[in-house]
């Protein structure tokens, strides 16, 4: 037995029946030899780690638009910070922990710069509309490798496709909704813990929100401390989805209904409060007047996005800003639309 065959005898002797293990993946949309080492959802990660999209995250928005201090999140601590919680929670449940990692490591892919604001102004004027979590997938699929994709897995694939909420239910009721493995779903939950948790403690720290605005009822359940309150979340959900024998990932009522109202909290007094949807429209004239200059200027970007049999002006160009970080977009836009100043010796 080679290594990686030593690895998925492990995991049919260690995993929970209810595990994703590597040997019984679906398989990748062309074919490949696996390798001597590691494993298909272990290669699957490494792909996503050492891809362009990968670190263009450090650059990315989570919540508040190209923050000049030094520790606010962007997207890559984010994805960094699910990461974690994912791998503890799919140990505590034996499942895959390359297959949740790799999920998490490649959920954000597509996000846009200006973080929701991209997003939203990308869905208004791109013809075929805009969502992070399927250009994630066009990442890994095509835009990736000058056209050729990243080649992952199924499982990994549909995780990625599948983990994102808005403001819809953390464990959907609709299993057509869910992720089909439990690494997937967990990583959704993930998500979620990580992002209500460091958005929160970025809020504080941009005095956008004091503490004593933080409504009681979700310190009493949660906690009063960024590590406590997801401590708490992690472990509600690990003991009661062991109630079920994995069944189903779940939450206590009492849980899940302090986690929505800080969800709700942060909507309502950062996601869409008036400092931050102030700068939110900044980016979003950035965004569509690039989206619109580029429309009608094609063949400055034409070497920079693969391009499909069959060219389509818009979705080039919505392939293109999307993959640009914040910094990126500022300077193309001062570039772009800005007189140059000169500088008389």
């Amino acid at each position: 037995m080679n290594i990686r065959e030593q690895i998925q005898e492990r995991e049919r002797k260690n995993f929970h029946p209810k595990a994703c293990l590597s040997s019984q993946s679906k398989g990748r949309a062309l074919r490949e030899e696996e390798g001597d080492i590691r494993t298909c959802f272990q290669r699957d990660r490494d792909r996503i780690i050492h891809s362009k999209a990968f670190r263009r995250l450090k650059h990315k928005t989570q919540v508040f638009l190209a923050p000049r201090g030094d520790h606010y999140r962007t997207r890559l601590t984010h994805v960094l910070e699910v990461a974690q919680i994912a791998r503890t929670i799919a140990r505590a449940l034996r499942l895959n922990e390359d297959l949740t990692e790799a999920v998490a490591l490649g959920h954000d892919l597509g996000h846009t710069p200006f973080g929701h604001a991209g997003e939203m102004v990308l869905r208004s004027i791109h013809p075929g509309g805009f969502e992070h979590y399927k250009q994630s997938l066009r990442v890994v699929d095509f835009l990736e490798r000058d056209g050729q994709g990243l080649n992952l897995t199924y499982e990994v694939r549909n995780g990625i496709v599948k983990h994102s909420k808005g403001k819809g239910q953390i464990i959907p009721a609709r299993r057509s909704e869910r992720a089909e493995t439990l690494e997937g779903q967990v990583v959704r939950v993930s998500d979620l813990i990580a992002y209500v948790n460091h958005d929160l403690d970025d809020a504080l720290r941009a005095e956008v929100i004091s503490e004593k605005d933080i409504p009681q009822k979700i310190v009493t359940t949660l906690g009063n401390t960024h590590a406590g309150r997801i401590d708490v979340m992690v472990k509600d959900i690990i003991y009661r989805s062991l109630e079920t024998d994995l069944e189903e990932l779940r939450m206590s009522p009492e849980l899940s209904a302090a986690t929505y109202q800080l969800r709700d909290f942060l909507y309502e007094r950062v996601y869409e409060s008036p400092v931050i949807i102030r700068e939110f429209r900044k980016a979003q004239k950035i965004l569509k007047d690039l989206y619109e200059y580029y429309l009608e200027h094609i063949e400055e970007i034409a070497g920079d996005i693969p391009s499909e049999k069959k060219l389509n002006r818009n979705r080039m160009v919505c392939d293109f800003i999307a993959g640009m970080t914040d910094s990126f977009a500022l300077m193309t836009y001062e570039k772009t639309f800005l007189p140059e100043q000169w500088t008389v010796m």
